[in-house]
């Protein structure tokens, strides 16, 4: 015998008190993964054109951004939904929404930079097109590149495995 889910018929009408209260608690359930992609990208690029309107907002296209739903571990938040933009030569553009009870909803942009070594990754959070173009300035010696610190090797953050997390196949 095998296990069949079956749809049970409407028991009230489409007008009914409960009806109602239903679709509110559907909506109230937050939105889907293709509308936290969506404002992730949405959020990314109105930041980059408000904020950095001289530099990125100049380079980075809007359809650059790729969204991501937040991520879930063991049922809690782990991480807001975000968005990132390529800029080619391994280097990328990282944006999400710290949110906090005090503070409010916060952008975050951080810039991704490969390591010279060619092991790992810098990130840099972006505050202003000043810091920006200070950044910029420091990476242009080295075609973008960070330079490696030999006396701390852990300087890059150099991953060499991925840690585990339940939900992040659901971004993938």
């Amino acid at each position: 015998m095998t296990d069949t889910l079956m749809l049970l018929a409407r028991r009230y009408s489409a007008d009914s008190p409960i009806a109602y209260l239903l679709d509110l608690a559907e909506q109230a359930a937050g939105p889907t993964d293709r509308e936290q992609r969506d404002d992730a990208e949405t959020a990314a690029a109105h930041h980059t054109y408000t904020a950095y309107g001289s530099t990125l907002g100049q380079a980075v296209d809007a359809e650059a951004w790729q969204g991501y739903p937040a991520v879930y571990d063991n049922g809690a938040r782990r991480w807001e939904a975000s968005a990132v933009a390529w800029l080619d030569g391994g280097l990328w553009l990282h944006h999400t929404l710290r949110i906090s009870e005090h503070d409010g909803a916060t952008d975050v942009l951080t810039l991704v930079v490969p390591c010279t070594c060619g092991r790992g990754y810098i990130d840099m959070v972006i505050d202003a097109e000043g810091d920006l173009m200070e950044i910029l300035s420091e990476l242009r010696p080295t075609a973008g590149l960070s330079p490696h610190n030999e006396r701390h090797p852990s300087d890059c953050r150099s991953v060499t495995t991925t840690p585990y997390l339940e939900a992040v196949a659901a971004w993938r």
